[in-house]
């Protein structure tokens, strides 16, 4: 290939690739968002009981 003919596809890429950036830093990520899970981990009311089965 020719000089002139590498620094046209590196020039594609270069464009190509800004705007692949361009593109996600204007997406919002989903860490402002809130979890639909709340107190997942609080004390429970009363103490679990574990039975053996009979038998």
């Amino acid at each position: 290939m020719s000089d002139s003919a590498d620094k046209d596809i590196k020039r594609k890429f270069r464009e190509a690739l800004d705007r692949k950036n361009h593109r996600q830093s204007g997406a919002t990520a989903h860490l402002d968002g809130q979890s639909k899970v709340h107190d997942a981990h609080s004390s429970a009311d009363h103490k679990r009981e574990f039975r053996r089965k009979s038998g």
